[in-house]
């Protein structure tokens, strides 16, 4: 399996196993059928609800003798609403209890937003609403947060930390400070949103981007800004149904190694066994030079996960 070495050198695979919306009550499942299937990397979030049933996957495959702890890669993520200092080993010891672990092998700040703390205890995933109704901004600062968590890899909870959903200049700002420089940027990116500036200005800096979504919008909702652009799905593009057609490859393959041979790390969601394994050898081919140039150039600055479609106050693209 392809892997490429971030932070301090630790080795990540270039392709992982998403599970965000995955149900909880088929998350063991699906993770244990993933880990037989191959996969290493798991990339999951306090938000997404499901971290006790992956916990409990990773536990039966242990159990099983299917992998040792030390083989499996693990990601998880800070929530907005506990970006205080002493929130974070707070929501960090849950975490990992639920995932029956004793350290993360990355942990992302989410969000560059710190939204007001809600208890576990109240409401669990925490989500975007405070007590079921409008976001409250928090007030601790990207500086704060990101020095509680280096104190977790001091404390041996995780082994690297990193951001997701961060912009160029909140990155670069994030550079001039940080103890512990971020080990990864995850972002959403696919043919429609290619981000080549912020891709280019991490990878300058040494710091490995993750892909999400990288099917495009398959899972979010229609919008107006998305139909307005007459988003047709990556996977029926002609573009892409014409090199898949030529490297004898599926699509979603295609679109997979389109961004794993621009040295980006990918995190697609299956619970299909079979699609598991096809996404699982997309580095087992290269494109044409050509081709990789064919897909860049879909690119429409189409961003289909986007918090300022129902959090105006909080732009944080811009």
């Amino acid at each position: 399996m392809k892997s490429v070495a971030i932070g301090r050198g630790v080795q990540m695979p270039l392709v992982g196993f998403g599970l965000w919306r995955i149900n909880n009550d088929s998350c063991a499942d699906a993770v244990y059928n993933a880990i037989k299937s191959g996969y290493r990397l798991f990339d999951g979030a306090c938000d997404y609800g499901n971290e006790a049933g992956a916990g409990e996957g990773v536990a039966r495959a242990i159990k099983d003798g299917l992998v040792k702890r030390e083989d499996l890669f693990i990601v998880s993520k800070l929530w907005n609403t506990f970006h205080e200092a002493p929130r974070v080993g707070e929501i960090i010891k849950k975490q990992l209890a639920d995932w029956q672990v004793e350290y993360f092998d990355l942990y992302l700040m989410h969000f560059p937003i710190a939204l007001e703390y809600v208890s576990p205890a109240v409401r669990y995933p925490p989500g975007w609403y405070h007590e079921g109704t409008n976001v409250r901004a928090g007030k601790a600062s990207i500086q704060e947060t990101w020095q509680a968590m280096e104190s977790l890899v001091d404390q041996k909870l995780v082994k690297e930390i990193g951001v997701s959903n961060f912009s160029g200049s909140l990155l670069m700002d994030l550079l001039r400070y940080a103890r512990i420089p971020p080990a990864s940027l995850q972002i959403e990116h696919h043919p429609y949103l290619t981000q080549d500036e912020l891709v280019q200005f991490a990878q300058k800096n040494g710091i490995v981007v993750t892909a999400f979504s990288s099917f495009g919008g398959l899972v979010y909702p229609k919008t107006e800004k998305i139909d307005s652009k007459s988003a047709l799905s990556l996977l029926e593009h002609p573009t892409i149904a014409s090199i898949s057609k030529k490297v004898g490859q599926t699509p979603s393959q295609v679109l997979l190694r389109w961004a794993t041979q621009r040295g980006i790390s990918v995190i697609p969601k299956s619970t299909n066994v079979e699609r598991m394994s096809l996404n699982l050898t997309s580095t087992a081919f290269d494109l044409e030079e050509s081709d990789m140039k064919s897909i860049s150039d879909l690119d429409i600055g189409l961003r289909f996960n986007d918090p300022m479609q129902f959090l105006g106050e909080f732009p944080i693209y811009y």
